[in-house]
């Protein structure tokens, strides 16, 4: 498996608009557009940073993964993933079963920007949600 970069940060937010004020307003990090993931039950902002991005997560179901997280966290958001972008995100799935690594997706599906994404469990990563994905 070849992981090129740190693709993003998944940050969790309660409110979107709250969210940008510090990542946006304070940081000064340009957001990029918004993009709901319906099968994610997500909407996703992403915000450049050099050569990666961080990614505010809202959810638009209190059944959605977000939501939970953020019901977990006492309500409260904060850092929910990371995601590294791989070369080819088929091989390194195979590769990771291959070394007994437990997936939250055993194939590929599509997330935000029509990437090709894929979750490991925290069990199998010290507690750590990662994400890997696969841009064209």
């Amino acid at each position: 498996m070849k992981i090129l970069k740190i693709d993003h940060l998944g940050i969790a937010v309660p409110n979107m608009e709250e969210g940008k004020k510090f990542w946006a307003d304070v940081l000064g990090l340009k957001v990029e557009g918004s993009e709901t993931v319906e099968e994610q039950k997500v909407t996703t902002v992403f915000l450049p940073v050099g050569d990666s991005e961080v990614e505010l997560l809202v959810s638009t179901s209190p059944d959605g993964p977000i939501a939970k997280f953020i019901e977990k966290n006492g309500g409260k958001g904060g850092f929910q993933h990371v995601a590294f972008r791989v070369e080819n995100i088929e091989e390194a799935l195979k590769e990771l079963q291959e070394k007994g690594v437990a997936l939250i997706d055993k194939t590929p599906r599509i997330g935000a920007g029509g990437a090709k994404i894929a979750f490991l469990h925290p069990k199998a990563t010290g507690g750590v949600l990662v994400e890997i994905s696969e841009r064209n």
